[in-house]
């Protein structure tokens, strides 16, 4: 993934690329919006020089004793350049909001879209310059193609104005056309300079305001609070959130120091041009050679200028740095794909002969040491597997590999013969049930926890319940306040009573396991069921339950059961044991328990414990 373009600078076709990416986004979510904004700029871009040409006219009438008709036809539209110069930008600025609204929702709905459908995987999101990317990239597509809009807008109301003041001036004094353009050469250098190095320093803090909200996070947050609390980590969390939000703030104090340097010498430059040209207007309006209404117009003209001047250098600025955030939200909804998927995917049929894996090896990186190492495996359709081992024998990443969250590094996974990577990942995965080890609960209802699992059936609540019996937790679920519809978290109100906010509860750790469970049951015509650790919150007596209505469950199905606790493997139809990316041992347990190897072992372990707790 290469590197931000915030530190290199764009080249001139990236530039151009973003900026057509984000008039594509613009036209695509306010187009008629659009239009209107445009003429708004133009009126308001028109609007002072035409006030500051009316003054002319009405003061020179005044001391040169035009009619009493002329002046007031003269003062009425002196009047509406006023209120014009006074409401249209309101209409803009209005205009504006909404565009920018519009474009905001186009825009990050384009980046999530990408990454669901480009990111298949894990891969990409585990990586951590990733992270950082879509951190800036999230604000990249809410901000970036509207400060790229305000920009142009902006730049095109001020080159308006500025070619009118210009004119203005040029029929006065040309010489300070030349002045006023001659200043502006350092401050489109300074402005450009300073954006980029903005737009560094985003990406330079960008690791340490998420460990600054992780800590903080840690602060407040109800599931580590206990810890927090008993171990009294509160002020060790506390310090590390403030050491790295002093260091965003030292980079960001820098910046602004060196900013306000700059600015303060471009406004000296500016002022002084603008206090020559007064100087010499008065003294020329002493000599006879300028009028009263010419003073003030090119007064006007001057601060006008100027204004606009800084006006185009500033949004030029800002759209060079809106172009450098764009350049993280190009790579973000373009980024490679971390699971290549053909073409023409095969097809991923029934499973009815088995899974296997045949010399599978895998490495999370090219630096990382091997996970798995020639993996021989079948799990045989219509029947009970089991996987075994110590922590880190790479059971979870089996799994992981089993639903193509990953690709093998060699070797292959097929599903009745076809090789996974020949298939449509979300296709796969439509064929297989699971629950993982670190299950998620959702802050949502119970309802929707478990319909999760199978969005099609979201809404049928018979189904949800039976889900839920089946991996015994209906009657935790009944029992909430608001039975199904009680909303699983306390951080939020929406959905909740909000006269009620205790409705909303937490459940116990096994309580939420049993949930991931039912979510994962949901999927009772999978073709395959994979439970990765689904009883190790669970007391002894819980766990004797999950597991006898998931022996009922299995029956005739094709599972994949990976638990530390042998004896809830015991029954399975064959009994795999994976140890340093290895499979040493395969078969059920008698075999294997009377071959005396490695699961004899930690079978006899485990017993021995509960004898001697017995005894």
């Amino acid at each position: 993934m290469r590197q931000a373009g915030a530190t290199a600078g764009l080249t001139p076709k990236a530039a151009f690329g973003h900026t057509l990416m984000a008039a594509r986004l613009t036209l695509a979510a306010a187009p008629a919006a659009l239009g209107v904004l445009v003429l708004l700029s133009a009126a308001a871009g028109l609007a002072p020089v035409a006030v500051a040409w009316l003054t002319r006219l009405t003061l020179d009438g005044l001391v040169g004793g035009v009619s009493g008709t002329a002046l007031v036809w003269a003062a009425v539209a002196l009047a509406l350049a006023g209120v014009c110069a006074v409401v249209v930008p309101r209409l803009s600025q209005y205009t504006e909001a909404e565009v920018g609204r519009r474009v905001r929702t186009v825009a990050v709905d384009r980046l999530y879209t990408a990454m669901n459908d480009r990111l298949r995987g894990l891969a990409t999101l585990e990586n951590p310059d990733f992270h950082n990317r879509i951190s800036l990239a999230q604000q990249a597509g809410s901000t970036g193609p509207v400060h790229l809009l305000n920009s142009a807008t902006g730049i095109g109301r001020s080159l308006l104005t500025l070619t009118g003041f210009l004119v203005t001036l040029l029929l006065i004094n040309p010489w300070l056309v030349l002045a006023v353009s001659v200043t502006a050469i350092p401050t489109t250098r300074a402005e450009v300079l300073l954006g980029r190095r903005r737009v560094g320093a985003m990406w330079r803090t960008g690791y340490a305001e998420r460990r600054q909200y992780f800590y903080a996070n840690l602060l407040s947050a109800p599931r580590e609070a206990k810890e927090v609390r008993l171990f009294g980590l509160g002020d060790f969390f506390r310090n590390r959130m403030l050491s790295e939000l002093r260091s965003t703030n030292a980079v960001n104090r820098a910046l602004d120091r060196r900013e306000l340097g700059v600015q303060i010498l471009l406004a000296i430059l500016g002022a002084g041009v603008a206090g020559g040209g007064l100087i010499w207007a008065v003294l020329a309006s002493r000599a006879g050679r300028l009028t009263v209404g010419d003073v003030t117009v090119l007064v006007a003209a001057v601060a006008g200028v100027q204004s606009s001047l800084s006006a185009i250098i500033s949004q030029l600025g800002a759209s060079y740095q809106a172009l450098l955030m764009l350049d993280h939200y190009h790579v973000a909804t373009t980024v490679e794909p971390d699971l290549p998927v053909p073409a023409s995917p095969r097809p991923v049929p029934a499973l009815t002969g088995g899974v296997e894996f045949r010399d599978v090896w895998f490495r999370y990186g090219p630096d990382q040491p091997w996970v798995l190492r020639g993996v021989n495996l079948t799990i045989p359709a219509g029947r009970a597997t089991a996987l075994v081992g110590l922590n880190g024998a790479g059971k979870s990443t089996l799994v992981k590999l089993l639903c193509r969250l990953y690709d093998p590094t060699r070797g292959q996974v097929r599903w009745d013969g076809v090789d996974l990577r020949d298939t449509d990942p979300a296709q796969l995965r439509e064929r297989i049930g699971t629950v993982f080890q670190d299950y998620v609960e959702y802050e949502l209802s119970a309802a929707e926890n478990i319909g999760l699992g199978d969005l099609a059936r979201l809404e049928d609540r018979d189904r949800i319940e039976a889900a839920a019996r089946r991996a015994g937790v209906h009657e935790v679920l009944a029992a909430l306040p608001n039975g199904y519809d009680t909303m699983l978290t306390r951080m939020f109100l929406a959905g909740i009573d909000e006269e009620h906010p205790e409705m909303g509860m937490l459940l116990s750790g096994g309580q939420g396991q049993r949930l991931a469970l039912a979510r994962a049951l949901l999927r009772d015509d999978r073709d395959m069921l994979v439970l990765d650790e689904p009883s190790s919150g669970l007391d002894a007596e819980a766990e004797a339950e999950v597991h006898a209505r998931l022996r009922e469950h299995r029956g005739g199905r094709t599972s994949l059961l990976i638990s530390h606790r042998l004896n809830t493997v015991r029954d399975a139809d064959q009994i795999a044991v994976l140890s340093d990316g290895e499979i040493i041992e395969c078969g059920d347990h008698a075999r294997l328990v009377a071959e005396g190897g490695v699961y004899s072992r930690l079978f006899s372990l485990q017993a021995r414990g509960y004898e001697t707790t017995l005894t």
